[in-house]
């Protein structure tokens, strides 16, 4: 195995030199960190990352922490874009990714910062977390430095990085307001989601704007799943006949709701128009194909994964990121005829 004791000797320089020109110190001489850096790749030169880090105290490992993943939660593809993100810019800045998961039973067992501990990660990143998870507190408090998709929860080793729901909600049932539905169904995900209160609010703050009271009879709960947007959307048909529409807080529930719609006998833009939320890949093929808030998934990721980083090199950045939201007009939306 070769050591830098090997290239330096090669060199003719110091191992000190040869160790401060491989990790980038510019103290070093260019001529000299290119002779060193030759040689380095001829002799098959591979650092020890393990001797690395034990020198550092930094493994240079980033920790994606999922909670209660399933096979369920794969039909979206989100957590799939957001990982691809967080993955691209973490290799670019020579950062591996460790992939672990978590539920509420493991969670009892053992605390997050064993966990991290374990994992041997400098930093995590975390998605999918309920507002209620018992996790929660202890990355608040804890001296491990987290980045949260999707939580706008603060600390000083804690950032976030989430999309504009509240305006994304805003601007789909503005959308339906604007076409002349004045009966506008909500199917929200759960109360312990950040996005469902925030979507929500995009909803309420839609209606007040346009001067309409808030009816809660209208709002139900889809639980972020096709068969829950299946279920509500026909409890809507049945027992609020006067909506012309419906906003869902994610596109697997609005999926739901279309079947749920048909299977009321009804059609979806001519009896009841229907908006989703993410721009999964699958809304643009669906028929009607689907109107919906595209959010930036990969870009989700990517800014975690950048965030945390300048996190760990204590950079001076902004904790908080937000990214902007578009109304995506597709075919399951129609002008209410008076």
């Amino acid at each position: 195995m070769v050591t830098i004791k090997d290239i330096a000797k090669s060199a003719g320089v110091s191992v000190t030199t040869v160790s401060r020109a491989l990790n980038g110190y510019d103290d070093v001489n260019e001529g000299t960190r290119l002779k060193i850096k030759s040689i380095a790749e001829k002799l098959g030169y591979s650092p020890n990352m393990a001797a690395r880090s034990l020198i550092s105290k930094k493994t240079k490992t980033l920790g994606l922490l999922l909670s209660n993943v399933t096979r369920d939660s794969s039909k979206d593809n989100i957590a799939y874009e957001v990982l691809c993100g967080i993955n691209d810019r973490s290799g670019e800045l020579d950062y591996d990714l460790v992939l672990f998961s978590t539920t509420p039973q493991k969670q009892v067992m053992k605390s997050y910062k064993t966990l991290c501990q374990e994992r041997g990660v400098d930093g995590v990143i975390i998605m999918g977390i309920r507002l209620d998870d018992p996790y929660l507190k202890e990355v608040v408090s804890s001296d491990i430095p987290c980045v949260l998709i999707d939580i706008k929860l603060e600390g000083l080793n804690v950032g976030y990085v989430t999309s504009d729901n509240t305006s994304g909600a805003f601007a789909a049932v503005n959308h339906l307001l604007e076409l002349g539905h004045r009966h506008i169904a909500f199917i929200n995900g759960h109360a312990q989601a950040d996005v469902s209160l925030l979507r929500q609010e995009g909803y309420l703050q839609a209606l007040a704007h346009h001067g309409i009271s808030f009816d809660s009879s209208l709002v139900f709960n889809g639980e972020f799943s096709e068969q829950g947007g299946r279920e509500a959307a026909k409890r809507v048909i049945a027992d609020k006949p006067e909506v012309t529409a419906i906003f869902c807080a994610s596109d697997l529930m609005a999926i739901g709701a279309l079947q749920g719609v048909r299977d009321m006998g009804q059609r979806v833009p001519e009896n009841i128009s229907l908006i989703g939320f993410d721009n999964i890949n699958i809304t643009e093929y669906c028929r009607p194909a689907l109107t919906t808030v595209h959010q930036y998934k990969y870009e989700l990721g990517y800014h975690a994964a950048q965030l945390l980083i300048d996190m760990l090199e204590g950079k001076e950045t902004n904790h908080h990121i937000t990214l902007a939201t578009q109304l995506i007009e597709r075919e399951s939306v129609q002008f209410l005829k008076r």
